[in-house]
């Protein structure tokens, strides 16, 4: 388990701070802001933590399942644990709402009709599919809007505190509330990435297809080695996964290596003849990422056209038979 970490010290308080922060053009707030957050889930309660241990109050939660009183206990064991509207009067600075996607808006709608937000305020979300267009109903009332989302993933545990540092936020903020958004990250040990209100699809999009579906196929690899009678799946692939990883991080396309990147198209023929035998689930999926990879190599120039014919013909026949 990760040590806790140490509160930071206040910045100076007074006219010359008010001063520093108006000409950066940030709300004139006091540094150490008092925080409530609703949603007691991984993220919430991490990222409650980590507010805290930067020195920032934080005064209520809102997290009522077994679950998050769990983490609650282990990551804020101080801060008590309020209805959601309590938690919205008590922030006086700043709201965190760290709730799913798909309730986040009826939360703030919600929130906003029972007179539980207020002018001033700043309401921040954590979801990474959703901008400012969310958070309408707290802006009507004169809260100021803001979306941070933390790029990483979370266990919900202590040892989440440590892998803060460094990582990046997608951030999206009107620009009055930018400095003070850049601070909030910094507090956070991260590192601000300003996302375009219409590009937040986008983003997070590209984050769940490097993240989950990166899970979802080494899962698919651990257990088509398990059906080649490896007994530890996971001994064998985790140094080969590493490597690609962190040569792909680096070297991007370069980082291409196997039987598509040489154009073998026999030897994808054979995977894919024992895959339909074996695991015909696995078929689709390394057809669509066989010829999205033979179009990466093309277009990097590791593949040549006239070396891709045959192979782009098997993977054609394939798709054919398998909507067939």
């Amino acid at each position: 388990m990760s040590a806790p970490l140490r509160p930071r010290p206040a910045a100076p308080h007074g006219p010359a701070a008010s001063r520093d922060r108006a000409v950066l053009g940030a709300p004139v707030a006091p540094r150490l802001l008092t925080v409530g957050v609703i949603g007691a889930g991984r993220v919430g309660a991490v990222l409650g933590a980590a507010l805290a241990a930067a020195g920032h109050r934080v005064v209520a939660v809102a997290g009522g399942s077994g679950a998050s009183r769990a983490r609650l206990a282990l990551l804020l064991p101080e801060v008590p644990r309020r209805p959601v509207a309590a938690v919205a009067h008590a922030a006086a600075d700043l709201l965190l709402i760290a709730v799913p996607d798909d309730a986040l808006a009826a939360v703030v709608a919600d929130l906003a009709d029972r007179g539980a937000l207020r002018p001033g305020q700043v309401v921040a979300h954590t979801s990474g599919a959703h901008g400012l267009a969310v958070l309408a109903p707290a802006t009507e009332v004169g809260s100021q809007p803001l979306a941070l989302h933390p790029a990483m993933t979370f266990t919900g545990t202590p040892d989440d505190l440590a892998r803060l540092a460094g990582i990046s936020y997608g951030v999206t903020a009107p620009a009055q509330l930018r400095p003070l958004a850049a601070r909030l990250v910094a507090d956070l040990g991260g590192v601000p990435e300003w996302v375009a209100e219409s590009d937040r699809p986008l983003y997070h999009a590209a984050l769940a297809h490097g993240a989950n579906h990166l899970v979802t196929l080494v899962n698919e690899a651990t257990d088509r080695l398990r059906d080649a009678g490896v007994d530890r799946p996971e001994k064998v692939l985790a140094p080969l996964l590493r490597a690609a990883l962190e040569n792909a991080l680096r070297l991007g396309d370069d980082a291409l290596t196997g039987p598509v990147s040489r154009g073998d198209a026999g030897t994808v023929e054979r995977h894919l003849a024992r895959l339909a035998a074996t695991a015909p689930e696995s078929v689709p999926v390394y057809l669509a990422l066989a010829r999205r990879t033979a179009d990466r190599a093309i277009a990097a120039g590791r593949l040549r056209p006239v070396d891709a014919q045959s192979l782009l013909g098997v993977l054609a026949d394939n798709a054919r038979e398998v909507t067939a």
